[in-house]
């Protein structure tokens, strides 16, 4: 799961295996899987960053 905040300012956490696409627009939005749409405060890079992390975190787990 990675963090991320919505234009509200609330904090939530996400499944980042169900993210298909993030993309500016201005504002960055994150297309899960199913089709639904979810605009954050995170940059493109960021939300690309904690993905990253997170999978890291789960191969070096695996070890």
């Amino acid at each position: 799961m990675i963090k991320l905040t919505k234009l509200s300012g609330k904090s939530f956490a996400l499944n980042a295996w169900l993210i298909e696409q993030v993309e500016e627009t201005p504002d960055t939005m994150v297309t899960l899987n199913n089709g639904k749409k979810l605009i954050v405060t995170e940059t493109m890079e960021q939300v690309i960053l904690l993905c990253k992390e997170f999978y890291t975190s789960i191969h070096q787990e695996k070890r």
